[in-house]
């Protein structure tokens, strides 16, 4: 897991100003979007950042890209958000909060013949991780093999309505009207 070199200097801007704040820098995208390019980075702390967090480092970031007009070629829309539900897992140090639960993992290469593992992430090593993947076997993915990964939330299944069956629409009980 390395930082796009091309991102480089946007790291280094964004890093003291992140820290500064008592944030952390989750990733930094540059990419097409729509009729344009966006430079995206996602912020988070314990706890979420909130509206003034994002607004100051946007503002920040934004002052500082200004000054530094090497940083990113061409025109772009800055964005600066939180890492959503889903979150990216960009070093290796954000596995570990993530042990036991369920991530999506992208690999480079093929490993095994696949390039996509979803399942527990049932440990962290020095050199990778270990996903117990949704078909139960076990898989080491070295961090340099990780191209993407990202936590993926299970959201709680809506209870079901009392006298429901719980199959068919609300009207499945309804007599057909004749035409």
């Amino acid at each position: 897991m390395e930082i796009n070199p091309k991102l480089a200097r946007v790291w280094e801007l964004a890093e003291p100003i992140a820290l500064e704040a008592g944030l952390e820098i989750i990733d930094i995208e540059h990419r097409r979007e729509g009729r344009g390019m966006v430079l995206r980075l996602m912020i988070d702390k314990p706890g979420g950042v909130s509206m003034d967090d994002l607004t100051s480092v946007s503002r920040q970031m934004s002052d500082l890209l200004d000054a530094h007009g090497d940083a990113v070629p061409g025109a772009y829309t800055l964005e600066v958000s939180s890492p959503g539900v889903n979150r990216p897992l960009t070093r290796p140090q954000h596995f570990v909060t993530f042990v036991g639960r369920r991530l999506h993992v992208r690999t480079r290469e093929p490993l095994g013949g696949r390039h996509s593992f979803r399942g527990m992430l049932e440990s962290v090593g020095p050199s990778g991780i270990v996903v117990s993947s949704d078909d139960r076997q076990n898989h080491t993915i070295p961090f340099d093999m990780i191209a993407r990964a990202n936590y993926q939330h299970e959201f709680p299944a809506p209870e079901a309505r009392r006298g429901s069956s719980g199959r068919g629409s609300a009207y499945a009980n309804r007599p057909a009207r004749g035409r």
